[in-house]
């Protein structure tokens, strides 16, 4: 815990030209935010850092001494004031993230547009954004999402063409049901990659009982295979079925 008596602490960051450390002014600011006066030391050149590491025998910088006591860096200084750094595990956050931002760009559309949020428009917008936001997500990179996908996906498996073309499909079902267009092209595509999708993770998830992590968010995420994975196929199977039922203008 920090010393009650003593409100100083001296941080040693580096603050270039071309390089100033983020958690050097992260590390400056969570002391400011705690009510400590900081003497801010700057280490202007890769000499100057590389004399100061040695000189205090560590590794990195920045650096928090908050008396006579070394605190550490950026982490060390949260875990001082009882606010550790966490590993984050597997989570549903990053899908979570994206419906909920889909959801607030749909409802705002349609309030727009109709002086409402709640309209039947606002319910396709939300599952078109959302197709659209999680396809650009697999798009940055396709090549680490296809590794992931091929990993429970049942066509995918069979014909690994299918899992680089997945993200494409998925991007233009939903650049086309955001507008209705060209519905005999974006049903058909939404129903087969969500119906191929929606099966693969009942398999893998409810049959096989696998704990893996889910590709919707791309092969960076660190998402568990699981309901909420399984929503986004669930949503393109019913987005082409009502899509299917009610044409544009009916």
């Amino acid at each position: 815990m920090e010393a009650r008596g003593d409100k100083t602490a001296r941080l040693y960051r580096m603050v270039m030209d071309k390089h100033v450390c983020p958690y050097g002014v992260k590390s400056k600011w969570l002391l400011e935010k705690r009510g400590f006066e900081v003497e801010d030391h700057h280490l202007t050149t890769r000499e100057e850092t590389d004399a100061f590491k040695a000189k205090h025998d560590v590794k990195t910088t920045p650096q928090t001494f908050i008396g006579a006591e070394r605190i550490g860096g950026y982490t060390g200084l949260r875990a001082h004031f009882g606010n550790p750094v966490e590993k984050e595990g597997k989570s549903y956050r990053p899908v979570l993230a994206v419906f909920a931002v889909a959801l607030g760009l749909a409802l705002s559309l349609s309030w727009w547009a109709f002086d409402t949020p709640l309209t039947v428009r606002a319910a396709e917008w939300f599952v078109a954004f959302s197709m659209g936001m999680l396809a650009m997500l697999k798009l940055q990179d396709v090549e680490q999402f296809s590794s992931m996908f091929i990993g429970y996906d049942l066509l995918a498996k069979r014909w690994v063409p299918y899992a680089y073309t997945y993200p494409y499909l998925e991007a233009l079902a939903a650049i086309l049901m955001a507008g209705r267009l060209l519905p005999w092209l974006s049903i058909p595509v939404a129903a087969f990659i969500g119906t191929v999708g929606a099966a693969s993770v009942i398999y893998a998830v409810y049959i096989q009982k696998r704990d893996i992590k889910c590709a919707c968010v791309g092969g960076s995420g660190n998402v568990p295979l699981g309901f909420i994975s399984l929503s986004e196929n669930l949503a393109m199977m019913g987005m082409a079925v009502w899509m299917l039922l009610k044409p544009a203008g009916v």
